[in-house]
């Protein structure tokens, strides 16, 4: 039997530009698709490794976030 979607990983794809050079939305889109796979893989019985690289990714997107709205704040 062929896997459903459900049983294959979402995909992440890399941003063309670097993270400061992203727009808000491709940042915010990125962080999605970065989460949906660190949820994906939180209910597998044996975590990959990916998943820690997928953790660390998100960890810079979501610095990157927290540094624009501290500049919009300041602005």
């Amino acid at each position: 039997m062929p896997p459903t979607a459900d049983e294959q990983p979402p995909t992440v794809d890399k941003p063309r530009h670097p993270l400061y050079a992203l727009t808000t939305y491709e940042l915010r889109d990125y962080a999605r698709q970065l989460s949906s796979a660190i949820a994906y893989f939180d209910r597998q019985d044996l975590v990959p490794p990916i998943r820690a690289v997928l953790q660390a990714k998100l960890a810079l997107v979501t610095a990157e976030q927290d540094d624009r709205a501290k500049i919009a704040a300041n602005a």
